[in-house]
């Protein structure tokens, strides 16, 4: 009878054997009925498929894929309309132009020049450009995987990368959270938290070029996230070495959707083209619950939006599921910390969100001002 694990382990108690035998596993169209195709252990699904299935029964699939199955999945056609990708790519270039005149140009997990990176590229399109944002973020997909994974109240992340000709593959590991610490802290953790902290956070990725396998499409090995001690074995040679011979890559098209589960071994790969370059908006999406890793203003972002949206309110071109889909990602779903002498619960036992106030402001028609204010006041409440 195998003893159990410990609750706290060393780096040295990793097996190759143990992760290559859960790595072996294969994937079967018929455990996930809404997928099209499995395409090197990673099911394919049709964007217009899982907006047209029962919600539940989505829900309870794409959780099922990334916890027990491959971890991995990606959609076809994630932005049917390919305008708004392209507006949006636009939206980046500013950006990126604007941060070469303030000499922001570094990539921390690149060599310098070889990758084009946009931190928090949320906030910042958001504040570039509202128009392209709402029309961008108001695809109801996004929110419905990212619930999948992490129910409501999520809190959405975004940076873009841009790699260049020549830009080289990364080395194989896992995300944020415990993926960004190192063994010895790692070691500090009990073992439950190894599992939790894949529970934290969503990995996703919209395309915004075409990527062939010759631009280096991320590497992924599916059920890879299934390894209890694969934070603790990921920098190791054996695990790099195993990873380069089995994981999978798969093209991608302009307006495709990759999302994974963060304890997925990955990797970006080489950009072996002499003259293409692949770029992608990547999203981290972190649970109600958990610390996002990047400080985002919120309400910010929620002043500069509340035009466009009360406009395209007014003009009858949002609907209620792309309203809702926009505001999951921009204000904040979840009311907690706060002061509870000045912030107490309205109704229920939780005060008033970020969400519900910008949903109520739009639903009842406020002003700029009357909004302003109201975020204002609950920013204020919100201080110790």
């Amino acid at each position: 009878m195998n003893q159990p694990l410990s609750a706290f382990v060393r780096a040295d108690s990793v097996q190759l054997q143990d992760f290559s035998r859960l790595c072996e596993q294969q994937a079967n169209a018929e455990d996930y009925p809404h997928c099209s195709d499995v395409q090197n252990n990673v099911p394919i699904y049709h964007a217009q498929t899982l907006r047209d299935g029962h919600r539940t029964q989505v829900l309870d699939e794409l959780h099922r894929l990334f916890r027990d199955g491959p971890g991995v999945m990606v959609v076809r056609q994630g932005f049917a309309d390919l305008d708004v990708v392209d507006r949006h790519s636009q939206v980046f270039e500013a950006i990126f132009a604007k941060e070469a005149a303030q000499g922001l140009t570094a990539d921390h997990f690149a060599k310098a020049g070889t990758n084009g990176r946009i931190w928090n590229s949320l906030q910042k399109a958001a504040l570039q450009s509202p128009s392209s944002f709402v029309e961008y973020y108001a695809n109801p997909l996004l929110g419905l995987i990212a619930e999948s994974w992490l129910g409501p109240g999520f809190q959405v992340t975004a940076q873009v990368n841009v790699v260049h000709p020549g830009g080289q593959a990364q080395q194989p590991h896992r995300d944020y959270h415990l993926g960004f610490q190192t063994e010895d802290v790692v070691e500090r953790f009990p073992l439950p938290l190894h599992a939790l902290s894949q529970y934290l956070t969503l990995q996703g990725a919209v395309a915004h070029s075409d990527m062939s396998l010759e631009t280096g499409p991320t590497l992924l090995l599916p059920f890879s996230q299934q390894y209890a001690l694969g934070y603790l074995a990921w920098r190791r040679a054996e695990f790099i070495d195993y990873f380069q011979q089995h994981a999978a890559q798969l093209p991608l098209n302009r307006g495709d959707l990759l999302f994974f589960n963060p304890a997925l071994f990955h990797a970006a790969g080489t950009n072996h083209t002499p003259d293409r370059q692949r770029m992608a908006n990547l999203l981290q999406i972190s649970s109600a619950f958990g610390k996002p890793m990047e400080t985002v203003n919120r309400e910010r972002m929620m002043l500069a939006l509340y035009p466009c949206l009360l406009q395209r309110l007014a003009d009858q071109v949002l609907s209620a599921q792309e309203l809702d889909a926009v505001i999951a990602c921009t204000a904040d779903g979840y009311a907690f910390p706060t002061n509870l002498d000045t912030d107490p619960p309205l109704h229920g036992l939780a005060p008033q969100t970020g969400q519900q106030l910008m949903l109520q402001a739009l639903t009842e028609r406020w002003t700029y001002a009357t909004f302003a204010e109201r975020v204002t006041q609950r920013s204020a409440k919100r201080q110790a």
